[in-house]
């Protein structure tokens, strides 16, 4: 994939969580973000050493950093091929890919992990803050925030956008409530029942079962791991549209790789597209701590999240 000098940028209109800035390319397929020293730091990390190996393909795939006018800046590790120039922005940022480009309509779920919403360097007035805000949220008790969500309606073809205030204010018994919002089980729009928005059941159940399984293997590979994540989030996609679901379901399991690295662009934009995917985002305040072992926090947030997709796939049985 190459992109040439020219490229325009945009707002990311399918943020639901993290900081405002995010910039996507006019195509969608890459995110731009100011590059935090730790998230850098992290990202190199995670390309050059090989015991983040097994973590690689559940975090976004790290192109490179942006210096200048928009070089690309060969000193630092990236993906080979890819040209990213003439972004006119002169502090370094971090280039990603873009996990809901190849979504046709991108149900996206930031899930908050961990207890600690705070790191070593914070200020003693952010920190008293920071106690103050895990134990007034879901965060202290579960491992968990719903920090924002996006759920198409099938009637409109829009995106409805429950805010971060919603995840702020709702309390540890709420939590199947939100995840129930965030997958509804949808109708024909022709039936005077059922939701608007969401996938059949038929659909549905097998989209949360193999979303259930990504996030056990993240849990997994990151309970082996000696890291210190604040801060940091699940990434949850999945595809609204039934018919594209309903191919990316047949499809799964389906990709070779080989034969990926040899398509054409326009046999990539014609296949169709995963029906979800998982990742571990945002790692600004991420850091190794050899010797310290796992991040209790955030596995306390992954177990409650993987309780949390049982409850809904048990609420799912009789439909």
């Amino acid at each position: 994939m190459s992109l040439e000098e020219g490229l325009n940028t945009v707002s990311l209109e399918t943020q639901v969580g993290g900081h405002a800035g995010v910039l996507t390319t006019e195509d969608g397929e890459l995110l731009i973000k100011p590059a935090l020293p730790r998230e850098l730091e992290f990202y190199q990390k995670l390309q050059a050493d090989n015991a983040f190996a097994a973590l690689r393909p559940y975090t976004p795939r790290f192109i490179g950093t942006l210096r200048l006018e928009g070089e690309l800046d060969q000193s630092k590790p990236q993906e080979e091929g890819i040209a990213v120039k003439s972004i006119s922005d002169k502090k370094e940022s971090i280039v990603l890919e873009n996990i809901s480009h190849r979504f046709s309509k991108p149900n996206i779920l930031d899930v908050k992990l961990g207890t600690i919403l705070y790191d070593d360097g914070a200020s003693p007035e952010k920190v008293t803050r920071m106690l103050e805000t895990a134990r007034n949220t879901t965060s202290l008790e579960t491992g968990v925030r719903l920090t924002g969500f996006q759920v198409y309606d099938n009637v409109t073809g829009k995106a409805i956008n429950t805010p971060k205030s919603y995840g702020k204010t709702i309390k540890a018994a709420d939590l199947p409530e939100g995840v129930a919002k965030f997958f509804p089980v949808g109708a024909p729009v022709t039936s005077p029942t059922g939701s608007s928005s969401g996938l059949p059941a038929h659909l549905l159940r097998p989209v949360i079962e193999g979303i259930r399984e990504e996030i056990q293997e993240i849990r997994n590979v990151f309970a082996e791991l000696e890291l210190r994540m604040v801060g940091g989030s699940l990434l949850v996609v999945y595809e609204a549209d039934w018919t594209r679901a309903e191919e990316g379901l047949k499809n799964l399991g389906c990709d070779d790789e080989e034969d990926e690295e040899e398509e054409t662009d326009e046999e990539s934009k014609e296949k169709p597209g995963p029906p979800f995917i998982v990742k571990l985002i945002d790692f600004a305040h991420t850091k190794t701590v050899p010797g310290a072992g796992a991040d209790e926090g955030v596995l306390l947030g992954m177990d409650t999240v993987l309780k949390l997709l049982d409850a809904r796939l048990k609420q799912l049985v009789s439909l």
